[in-house]
């Protein structure tokens, strides 16, 4: 292949280079990947001398090209306007070249035979079983560089892995046997004694309590050494949220009884938080909320959480602004690891064209990471709420003991790229009210991503959700527990509430049954920014069985804009089968994907 560049000064020359390809894709990969003829061509232009003195670099970075794929016997051969690189009449003629005509540079490569691995030994102190650990490498395979390289860091993974948390492996040497076309490889191995852990060190803590930590860590001294059981302990640490970085420095030497200390250091978070937050859509409007987090209230990691926010301004689904203010007590691992108790307390008051609402509950939860993906939690719930629809108002006592088992193996919170989400919740409730009446509401809730091409460029993700409350009937449940759809949780270009079951003058009743999907297509564009198009349906139905209610399907197209703080959301969607009263052309702004 050829290329060019353009005279970049009147004392520089341009040159154009052919490196002939071999046939070799990774041998072919490894020469470009080499040559600064080709890699500055344009990066940095050169007179006749440098010119040279370049090229005469290359040979030396081709040949060790070469080698790294095997080919010992190789051979490269470098000419400059049809002369040798050592050709001693070559710069005068560099000299006299016209600076806007490219000089040829024809790089030409003899692969010669590619040799195999010959024998294949270990020198120094190892145990009889490292041997096998260099598989698949063995004598006879290519004698490529990139594989014995790899051979020498499984062979040292697993001595530490072993408990040979000392042990070094040198980089191979090889000895060319040219008459048999064989490379002869030695590895020196220094196992060191084999060693269990020893005490275990803090540094760097201020605010949080060393003996919590302990208590969380999942090392203990005289346990076997392990690389990964060192590295979860540290993952584990890092992902309780008090600390920027955690990292473990092994000890030297190990002490009489065989164990090696490990030293592990800290770097704190600020103990306090505050945080920012906002959205607008043109149903709800905008909303604009303040956060505040002591996320490590007497050192050992439990947070009080407070929040409020404005909500609901300027809407066209909703009449007079409201609030959201709330508080939770956060205690971690309460009473084993994995395991949190909370205790929430919110007050809200909304003004939306379903109904009005003022209301207040408390609760505790507890929550457990019952395996690596999946949660479960149980909680009790006491709710005072009062609610005006259709000019009547009723006051609710409801006591409610919500169920839910998640599953989230997804890569990112705010940006998921694969991965599953699935929740299934189960709330029995007792409603005090215009009737005394136990109910069950069920929902589940699913959400998936596919990656399509190259990381994160090209996303397909699905949702789902279906619902139902048994036990009452659609007038003895409370308005704010039935289900509605439209809006940007449920089917994008219809208004907050407004699918499903409606009043006489057109106003949202609300159902015991819903089921939702959607179907998006994330796509980077360029720099930070990307797009989205997606296609919103679903029902609501005044019985107690989804997949009932009267379809409504929307559609929409959306911008992505990728901050420091998670992609900024720009959706614009319309209604497929739109009915009177509904908008045109519904828009949302937020942070973090819909889903």
């Amino acid at each position: 292949m050829i290329f060019s560049a353009p005279c970049a000064a009147a004392e520089t020359l341009s040159y154009r280079v052919d490196l002939a390809a071999t046939g070799i894709d990774p041998l072919d990969q490894a020469l470009n990947a080499s040559s600064n003829l080709l890699a500055l061509r344009t990066a940095a232009p050169v007179g006749g001398f440098a010119l040279i003195t370049r090229a005469q670099g290359d040979l030396g970075r081709l040949q060790t090209a070469l080698e790294s794929q095997g080919y010992y016997a190789g051979q490269v051969a470098i000419a400059i306007a049809g002369r040798d690189v050592a050709d001693a009449e070559l710069p005068e003629q560099l000299d006299q070249a016209a600076p806007e005509t490219p000089i040829p540079v024809a790089i030409k490569i003899d692969t010669g035979p590619l040799y195999h691995l010959g024998n294949v030994t270990l020198t120094g102190q190892a145990p009889a079983d490292a041997p096998a650990r260099l598989a698949p490498l063995a004598s006879g395979a290519p004698a490529v560089a990139a594989d014995m390289l790899a051979a020498r860091d499984r062979l040292l993974e697993g001595l530490r892995d072993d408990g040979y948390a000392l042990a070094t492996v040198s980089t191979p040497v090889g000895t060319e046997n040219p008459s048999t076309r064989t490379l002869d490889v030695v590895y020196t191995v220094a196992a060191g004694p084999k060693v269990r852990i020893g005490a275990i060190a803090f540094t760097g803590l201020s605010s949080v309590d060393p003996a919590y930590v302990r208590r969380r860590l999942l090392l203990h001294q005289g346990e076997p050494f392990s690389p990964g059981a060192v590295e979860s302990a540290r993952q584990d640490l890092t992902a309780t949220g008090l600390f920027t970085s955690v990292s473990v420095a092994l000890g030297t030497q190990p002490d009489a009884a065989g164990q090696l200390p490990l030293t592990f250091a800290f770097v704190e978070r600020k103990k306090h938080l505050v945080g920012f937050t906002g959205a607008y859509s043109t149903d709800r409007g905008a909303s604009a909320g303040v956060t505040w987090s002591d996320r490590n209230m007497a050192g050992t990691g439990q947070q009080l959480n407070l929040h409020a926010k404005v909500t609901d301004l300027v809407g066209s689904d909703t009449k007079s602004p409201g609030y959201d203010i709330g508080a939770q007590w956060l205690i971690p691992d309460f009473r084993r690891r994995d395991q949190s108790l909370s205790f929430d307390l919110d007050g809200v008051r909304e003004y939306l064209d379903a109904y009005d609402r003022t209301g207040a509950s408390a609760g505790v939860t507890l929550k457990r990471k019952l395996a690596a993906h999946w949660s479960a939690s149980v909680g009790l719930t006491s709710t005072t709420e009062q609610i005006k629809q259709e000019g009547v108002t009723t006051e609710y006592e409801l006591i409610s003991t919500p169920a839910t088992l998640a599953f989230d193996n997804t890569d990112q919170v705010l940006n998921p790229t694969r991965g599953v989400r699935t929740a299934f919740s189960l709330t029995p409730t007792y409603s005090f009210g215009r009737a005394d009446v136990p109910y069950v509401v069920a929902k589940a809730t699913g959400s998936t991503y596919f990656d399509l091409g190259s990381p994160g460029r090209s996303v397909l993700a699905l949702r789902g959700m279906v619902g139902s409350a048994d036990g009452a009937s659609l007038g003895d449940l409370p308005p704010d527990g039935r289900f509605y759809g439209g809006g940007s949780a449920t089917i994008r270009g219809y208004k907050y509430q407004s699918v499903g079951p409606l009043f006489p003058d057109g106003n949202p009743l609300g159902g015991l049954a819903i089921d939702a999907a959607t179907v998006e297509l994330r796509q980077h564009l360029v720099g930070d920014f990307g797009g989205a198009l997606f296609v919103d349906g679903g029902q609501v139905s005044s019985d107690t069985v989804p997949f009932e209610g009267e379809p409504r399907f929307g559609v929409g197209i959306g911008v992505r804009y990728d901050s420091a703080i998670g992609p900024i959301r720009l959706d614009i969607a319309t209604p497929i089968n739109r009915k009177t009263g509904d908008s045109l052309l519904e828009v949302y702004i937020g942070i973090g994907q819909a889903f």
